[in-house]
């Protein structure tokens, strides 16, 4: 007999059919009632077992973590919270679980014990409740960009480029470490590796999606990237995934336009498919606060917050304008920040970012034209800045708890200025040939962003740490599973 899933008997609009459910076991009581999930939502459907009828064997291996079949009548339920359940006729243990040994018991566990136990923890209400929900959201962001007519494009994972400059990049080498292959002067000989050049982990796919949406128009990436920041924090992870697009023809403020309505397409998309899971986590957000002091809980529940970023327009402002409000700042002026703020240039800090957000403007915040050299080589220079005080074109928008959710830019289109801007920071023309061609042959105004995936699934799950949203975190000293 074939099975139907829990979500589906849930839905069932006929009662007092023959069923057949197979999942997992949440708990077990009185040796009569069986929570039972699939991992298909996050609600059980509990099982009725005739105990008096039922070997005491059998009873015994029916244990949290077991897996088990059952076919038996779907009836209504006369437990309260429950539409339906099932008078089990016949049931059969697929796979034992030691209740001794089996880490995910149905009591409370710390993130911490959790995350030690990745593989395991997606067991577990709130780990199931992210995962179906990240799910929900990468189909969002591919269903949002072909319905708009971009075209989906594989970047490369190995290369040669470094799009950022940043240096902070995974090696991938071929080379022997116990005999490496040296030059004359000692040098790690790359010529003599796998593909003949010094190669590494992508850290982003953008200047090839430069290359495609040069000829395509318009295009995205969705994979994963790497960067080897030593840093260990809540926002940080050495591989995470990353959504790109790029569209010729488009300015600065047209990307603005397109990262914002993007942002609350796919979170809308999560609201109208992820009802109980959102539910539940909010549930979980609001316990967990309550041991916070209440200056650090959120100011919304999880739910009117993500209401709040698609019912209210991102405020865009100058990072001229961002700097003044930050210097004269309560906590700038009480030496509250950790990075106080007494000039214009400075590299703001998830603090400034989200006392913008959070305190002053209340709403997700987009700041654009910032100064020219705290940021990337690509980015278009902005006309007539004062000595100084170049500026370029580039965005990124600010989300409430989280800091910076996204970064992109209109591009340096111009072939001579990005010649002059990539020879002051030493970056290797012959190197990149291949990306000046774009600006060499019909160069045009383009422009981009890139939206670092477990973010997104960070803000919409209401969780804290980035490790929570991602299967199986890669952070410095864990490399698990």
């Amino acid at each position: 007999m074939k099975h139907t899933k829990v979500k589906d008997l849930l839905n069932s609009t006929t009662t007092l059919q023959e069923v057949n459910a197979k999942g997992w076991v949440r708990t077990f009581r009185n040796n009569q009632f069986i929570a039972l999930n699939d991992g298909s939502t996050i609600n059980n459907i509990q099982c009725v077992v005739d105990f008096e009828n039922t070997p005491e064997e059998t009873l015994k291996r029916i244990t949290t973590g077991a897996a088990v079949s059952v076919i038996g009548t779907l009836v209504e339920s006369k437990g309260a919270g429950q539409k339906y359940e099932i008078q089990v006729q016949k049931l059969e243990i697929l796979g034992d679980s030691d209740a001794e040994k089996f880490p995910m018991q149905p009591k409370k566990h710390s993130l911490e014990f959790l995350r030690e136990n990745a593989h395991l923890r997606v067991r577990t209400n709130a780990f199931g409740a992210i995962m179906r929900v990240r799910s929900v959201l990468s189909f969002a962001v591919h269903k949002y960009f072909q319905e708009k007519g971009f075209v989906y494009v594989n970047t490369p994972i190995i290369t040669g480029s470094d799009a950022e400059g940043a240096g902070e990049m995974f090696k991938v080498t071929a080379l022997p470490f116990d005999n490496t292959p040296r030059t004359e002067d000692g040098k790690v000989n790359y010529k003599e590796d796998f593909f003949g050049k010094e190669t590494n982990l992508t850290v982003s796919g953008q200047l090839e999606g430069e290359t495609f949406a040069m000829a395509l128009g318009q295009i995205y990436t969705f994979g994963p990237t790497f960067r080897a920041e030593n840093s260990n924090t809540s926002r940080h992870l050495a591989e995470f995934w990353m959504i790109e697009p790029e569209v010729a023809f488009n300015d600065l403020d047209d990307n603005m336009d397109l990262a914002e309505d993007f942002i609350q397409y796919v979170i809308k998309y999560a609201l109208d498919n992820c009802g109980d899971d959102l539910k539940f986590l909010e549930g979980r957000l609001l316990e967990e606060e309550k041991s916070k002091p209440q200056a650090d809980r959120s100011e919304m529940p999880l739910l009117e917050k993500l209401n709040f970023v698609l019912e209210n327009n991102f405020k865009r402002v100058s990072y001229t304008e961002a700097i003044d409000i930050l210097r004269e700042s309560t906590p700038n002026k009480k030496k509250k920040f950790n990075y106080i703020i007494n000039e214009w240039g400075a590299d703001l800090q998830s603090e400034h970012e989200r006392f913008l957000v959070e305190k002053h403007f209340k709403c997700p915040v987009i700041l654009y034209d910032y100064p020219a050299n705290i940021k990337a080589f690509y980015m278009r220079l902005n006309d007539n800045t004062e000595p100084g005080r170049e500026t370029v074109r580039a965005m990124d928008i600010l989300f409430p708890g989280i800091g910076e959710i996204v970064g992109g830019s209109e591009r340096e289109e111009r072939y001579d200025v990005l010649i002059e801007k990539m020879k002051a920071l030493e970056i290797d023309e012959e190197e990149l040939s291949w990306y000046l061609d774009t600006r060499r042959f019909g160069s045009a105004t383009h422009a981009g962003f890139g939206l670092g995936f477990e973010r997104l699934v960070l803000f919409v799950t209401g969780m804290t740490n980035i490790r929570d949203v991602i299967p199986f975190p890669r952070t410095p000293g864990n490399a698990e599973f």
